[in-house]
């Protein structure tokens, strides 16, 4: 590493560029409700703002990963900050469902431009453990997520309602010091060139290293992931606040876990391979899903942890399984599986949507519709009416989403013993050194 590269410091920033990604999601996460009630949005509405972030995300980060090695990861931070910026005062200024889609989009932006840059970033700043150190750097995810719904939490049981629903601007500007900051800090600092440049590796043999089986595998299997982990995270105060009373603590539990998860990221990684990780994590996952579609109360805290074991080493530990085991694919590879990742979580999202506000149709009396049954004028009869459908409607959601986890678990079951034997070669020699 050239002397001039300040390593640490570079993961610092990045560390506080993702930190303004998870913050989006958290605070996000908490104000769904808050912006149905004062703007008048449908849960498909909801659905499509939300989306907008998961969409926004691929169009940068797969964008920025073919770019990134020709204009540098420097000049995409910067632009990242400024599609943060520009996004966070939009929604500051939001008037409705249009000026909400728009700044969520920019933000989007920002949130993938931050990923196609600081996931090469990493992985050139430490060659020799890569998929730990991009560990360390993802748990920075579910920790803002965690500051964000702990900051809502506050506001929310504090703070009267009526300031919550008319000041929850003041959450939103919370994020604009974290992005002031990383966009100094990456203005000033110099960029090493990416591992892909530094190597050798031509564009062409970039390229062509996308089209192999393996990665068409593990980019399907990345939509798998993305969506366990982000949908449930994006949606599960929506989906389990009739069913708990504190639905986003579960959020912030979850998130918490993954948190302390990914801190020890080293000597899972070590123990069990990123493939046996992997299928670890799908079991899991599949475990916390089910428990929190099939219980109710403080079990619902139950599932939220073991889900949280689960999806906590998803993000990362795919990225790093492309980076290790296909180094040629470079930025671009690693940038194709995490915008697919996202795309699919966007498209998943707005079905859920649309499905969600038709679940709570049915279940409501014959004729009753639920813009009328959601409206500020509707009687304590239909408010609990509505009530009583969403408790039904959330876990439904999910538990039509636990399919997807089941699935991943045969996928990285036949993963993790096609690549045992490139595992254990590559185990050997560092066995045989330490002898």
């Amino acid at each position: 590493m050239p002397a001039n590269i300040q390593r640490n410091k570079l993961f610092v920033a990045s560390c506080m560029a993702l930190l303004v990604t998870s913050l989006s999601f958290g605070i996000r996460a908490g104000l769904l409700d808050t912006w149905k009630h004062n703007f008048g949005l449908s849960q498909e509405q909801a659905g499509i703002i939300t989306s907008t972030a998961f969409w926004g995300f691929p169009i940068a980060i797969i964008i920025g990963g073919m770019v990134v090695d020709v204009i540098g990861m420097k000049k995409l931070l910067v632009a990242a900050a400024v599609f943060h910026l520009l996004g966070i005062v939009l929604t500051i200024f939001a008037t409705g469902f249009w000026s909400l889609f728009i700044s969520t989009l920019l933000i989007g932006l920002g949130n993938g431009t931050v990923e196609a840059a600081c996931n090469p970033l990493v992985a050139s700043l430490y060659p020799e453990n890569k998929t730990v150190r991009l560990n360390y750097f993802h748990l920075w995810f579910p920790g803002g997520i965690v500051i964000g719904t702990l900051i809502v939490h506050f506001f929310g049981v504090n703070i009267p309602d009526t300031f919550y629903t008319e000041n929850w601007k003041i959450l939103v500007a919370v994020m604009i010091i974290p992005t002031l900051i990383y966009g100094y800090l990456f203005s000033k600092l110099e960029f090493p060139v990416t591992e892909r440049v530094s190597s050798g590796v031509s564009t062409s043999e970039m390229y062509k290293a996308l089209f192999t089986p393996l990665f068409f595998i593990i980019f399907i299997l990345m939509w798998g992931t993305a969506i366990t982990e982000l949908f449930t995270g994006q949606w599960i105060d929506v989906l389990l606040k009739n069913v708990n009373d504190n639905a986003l603590l579960l959020l912030t539990l979850e998130t918490g876990v993954m948190v302390v998860g990914r801190g020890f990221a080293g000597p899972v990684v070590h123990k069990f391979s990123p493939t046996g990780v992997l299928l670890f994590s799908a079991i899991f996952a599949t475990l916390g899903l089910y428990m929190l579609g099939h219980t109710t109360g403080n079990m619902l805290f139950v599932g939220a942890f073991v889900f949280g074991i689960g999806v906590c080493y998803f993000w990362p530990t795919m990225l790093g399984f492309v980076s290790e085991n296909m180094p040629k694919t470079g930025a671009v590879g690693m940038n194709l599986v995490g915008g697919g990742g996202m795309l699919a979580v966007a498209f998943y999202g707005i079905f859920m949507g649309g499905y969600y506000d038709r679940i709570l149709g049915a279940k409501l009396p014959t004729g009753a519709t639920v813009q009328a049954y959601s409206d500020p004028a509707a009687t304590p009869v239909m408010v609990n009416a509505l009530n009583e459908a969403k408790k039904l409607a959330g876990p439904e959601i999910i538990n039509a989403t636990l399919l997807i986890p089941i699935f991943l678990i045969v996928a990285f079951t036949a993963l993790f013993f096609y690549m045992r034997p490139k595992t254990q070669a590559r185990a050997q020699p560092v066995s045989q050194s330490l002898a």
